[in-house]
């Protein structure tokens, strides 16, 4: 059945709303088992042009030294993501956690680049240690309308992770525009293998927004309904508060209906957040 993206967009607005006014209800109390299971979803990245040997060491030492209460012991974030030059660098310095390393690859963030040089630069980052993989669809290429080359790229990119390396697919929501188009880039890289879906880059000036979230969550609802796989979602570009991180978590958990959120199934990615959760957690 072909999906009514009118109603789609209608949904969204009522939806939006909801879990804008259910983030406002929740006292600082209430607050603090979304906030705990956030910071477990953090992938703390660290993107920047001016990035060092030293300075990425650095920042996976701090990384390391950021924890929350847990149960029996304390929590820590999910990964911390870096350029394919430091990953070996990052591996290192987090061997003794539980920390996974993440890696953009593939062309990051423009994507402009030929599927052998990206399945290449993902094939490195592999080799060195990476856990994971965040690769970028190739957007002029979908947006006109040559699907099967994006999908040859996602599929050739799984491909070298295999299946103990997760690849997340970033849509870039803000260069697709459309909750048509956000919906089906969405849909066509779950079905082209990719352990998560996120949002954007955050290298270009409209990251995460709610109505792209929305879209990209209800083609993984579709997809999950009918292939009866898991696959995750990874919120980031411009993510910078509390609130906002919450946000997304909750309409992450209304849409796709779980109870239970783990870093298995559910991610921010983050430059700015992990200490600000850390200092509200800590106590």
């Amino acid at each position: 059945m072909e999906k009514d993206f009118l109603k789609l967009e209608s949904d969204a607005k009522s939806v939006i709303k909801n879990v804008w006014d259910e983030v406002s209800s929740l006292s600082d109390a209430n607050r603090i088992i979304p906030y705990t299971d956030i910071f477990t979803c953090i992938d703390n990245t660290t993107l920047n042009g001016s990035d060092s040997p030293k300075t990425v060491s650095e920042f996976c030492r701090n990384t390391s030294l950021l924890s929350v209460p847990g149960n029996d012991t304390r929590k820590h974030v999910a990964s911390v993501c870096v350029y394919p030059s430091f990953v070996g660098i990052a591996k290192k310095q987090l061997a003794s956690t539980t920390i996974r390393v993440a890696s953009v690859a593939g062309g990051f963030p423009a994507g402009q680049t030929s599927q052998h040089v990206k399945t290449e630069e993902i094939r490195y980052v592999v080799e060195e240690g990476a856990d994971e993989v965040d690769f970028v669809i190739n957007r002029g290429r979908f947006l006109d309308g040559d699907l099967q080359y994006v999908s040859d790229e996602i599929e050739a990119a799984k491909s070298v992770c295999g299946n103990s390396v997760k690849l997340k697919v970033i849509i870039e929501t803000g260069e697709l525009k459309t909750m048509a188009n956000i919906y089906n880039a969405s849909m066509l890289a779950l079905r082209a293998g990719a352990d998560f879906i996120k949002t954007s880059t955050g290298k270009i000036p409209l990251g995460a927004t709610p109505e792209g979230a929305f879209a990209m969550l209800s083609a993984l609802c579709d997809f999950m309904k009918n292939s009866k796989k898991t696959v995750g979602f990874k919120a980031a570009g411009g993510i910078s508060t509390p609130e906002e991180a919450l946000f997304y978590y909750l309409l992450y958990k209304k849409i796709i209906s779980v109870q239970n959120i783990t870093n298995q199934n559910f991610r921010i990615g983050t430059s700015r957040l992990t200490a600000q959760l850390q200092n509200i957690l800590t106590f």
